[in-house]
């Protein structure tokens, strides 16, 4: 009998999973820009508890394992910003990534009051721009991130989040 994938809040005991998960799911992406120094790779395990920490962070649990993760905060100006949301390569394709997404933009806007949420996505990042499009996201414009990869940010109304398939 298969075991189904549970999300959940993340706690400090997760985020060694998150950490290890993190790097392995980001391999790809670094693959696609030939950067091996994109921010997911070079973040410290103790910034990864710091956000697990402070931030309102989820997983997907196969069992025991975490096979996903997202984390999200709102900003000064009532924005959440959400980021890092992997899923394991033997489950990607799976509605994993997207049931994680629903999960921290309700808690941003139930919990935290967030009232627009806010993500980012490298511009050669064709499967999660197609997530956050088919979930309602809309191109606002363009930035480059700290590791020099050009990212397109994404947003959508707090509101929306209920909608999201």
């Amino acid at each position: 009998m298969g075991m189904s994938v549970t999300i959940s809040e993340a706690t400090e005991r997760d985020a060694e999973q998150i950490f290890r998960l993190q790097y392995l799911c980001f391999q790809s992406e670094a693959a696609l820009y030939g950067n091996y120094r994109i921010d997911p790779l070079v973040q410290s395990l103790d910034s990864v508890r710091q956000e697990v920490a402070a931030d309102c962070v989820f997983v997907a649990r196969l069992g025991e394992e975490v096979v996903g993760s997202v984390r999200g905060r709102v900003t000064e100006d009532g924005s959440a910003a959400i980021g890092k949301l992997c899923v394991h390569p033997r489950l990607q394709g799976h509605g994993i990534g997207a049931r994680l997404l629903r999960a921290a933009e309700s808690a941003l806007a139930e919990q935290r009051g967030a009232t627009r949420f806010r993500l980012s996505a490298g511009h050669r990042s064709e499967g999660g721009l197609r997530l956050y499009r088919r979930v309602g996201y809309v191109a606002v414009g363009t930035d480059k991130g700290t590791d020099g990869v050009p990212m397109i940010i994404l947003e959508k109304a707090a509101g929306a989040y209920a909608a999201t398939a």
